[in-house]
């Protein structure tokens, strides 16, 4: 996708919250439908405070937006800032078993970016609803934001609902 820069950003991609600012526990983040999508990118933001525990970050498929049949989705890396108050820069790191640990150094301000596209999906099985997953932080805030890219029609199609 090229960015038209005589045109909103938010009239060319559709911006969704998956999980307001929280410390992970029982909360799950929500599903979006890719199946109007060429690529999702999932932002992750997190507010470190002391005596950190990390969040274990994962990336769920499912074949509606109610998380029906949920499964795993493989990826094997991810871009990080690991201290937002120093850089600006992302970087590229490896994931291993398809999940990572956000970082716990204490007061520390991160952001981890993961890509998805279709074809990471099963979509021969129905899959095309993705969500993060996020597991049990302590003295941790974590918001994920869903940015759907590439809309397959010119009216940006809800992402919410299946």
């Amino acid at each position: 996708m090229t960015i038209n820069l005589n045109a909103k950003f938010a009239e060319q991609a559709k911006i969704v919250t998956g999980l307001p600012p929280r410390t992970p526990s029982t909360s799950t983040p929500d599903y979006v439908s890719l199946k109007n999508y060429e690529k999702m990118t999932i932002v992750i933001l997190v507010d470190n405070a002391t005596t950190v525990t990390g969040s274990a970050i994962t990336v769920k498929q499912a074949t509606a937006v109610a998380g029906t049949s949920e499964k795993a989705v493989s990826f094997a890396s991810a871009l990080r800032n690991v201290d937002t108050d120093a850089s600006d820069a992302l970087a590229s790191f490896t994931v291993s078993s398809d999940t990572f640990t956000t970082d716990a150094t204490n007061n520390k301000n991160l952001i981890y970016v993961i890509e998805v596209t279709p074809d990471m999906l099963d979509v021969a099985n129905g899959f095309d609803c993705v969500r993060a997953g996020t597991g049990d932080a302590t003295a941790a805030v974590l918001s994920v934001l869903y940015i759907l890219h590439g809309p397959k029609y010119s009216t940006l199609p809800s992402a919410i609902i299946d």
